[in-house]
């Protein structure tokens, strides 16, 4: 099976391995290369670990017919990091500990492609500030005061946790 053609106005036409290259997709190349040095090591769980995450990144880019933006891999990245976590909670409570150690390595190999989560106090900040621009002063606002903060802490910070710290200083 041959890759599709594609043309931009103004350019030559090219295949989808082409336009990654010149998007600069690097997430994927960077999981691409980890995968292949955990193959060379022989290091199984890793490099199952890392066939999921490259998976999913590539079921996304194949949904959407396009090399994905950082914000979509981020997405995709967060999505993955729930699963687990909701997965390993699962895992725990029904005392499988085996299963429940899997995805937690898959957690932590995942974290490593994510940015720094924010600090209690940055993202305590990045709240008040929020709630001082849009004028916040019940519960009722918190809708507007979420849709701004969301943009700003996107992958670095837990949208439940976000919700809380709102709604404690809304309270």
């Amino acid at each position: 099976m041959s890759l599709p053609e594609v043309r931009f106005p103004g350019s030559t036409s090219c295949t989808w391995p082409e336009i990654r290259q010149t998007v600069g997709v690097e997430l994927i190349g960077t999981i691409e290369s980890e995968l292949k040095e955990a193959r060379l090591a022989r290091d199984d769980d890793r490099r199952d670990a890392l066939a999921l995450i490259l998976a999913s990144l590539r079921s996304a880019e194949k949904e959407l017919q396009r090399p994905l933006s950082e914000d979509e891999e981020l997405q995709v990245l967060q999505r993955e990091r729930k699963k687990r976590v909701e997965a390993f909670q699962a895992y725990e409570a029904a005392g499988r500990e085996e299963q429940a150690d899997k995805e937690d390595y898959e957690l932590e190999v995942l974290e490593e492609f994510m940015p720094e989560p924010l600090s209690d106090e940055e993202l305590d900040e990045i709240v008040d500030d929020v709630i001082a621009e849009v004028g916040a002063t019940s519960l009722r606002d918190i809708g507007r005061v979420m849709a701004d903060v969301m943009p700003r802490v996107s992958g670095k910070a837990d949208g439940s946790a976000v919700s809380q710290i709102v709604r404690e200083k809304l309270a």
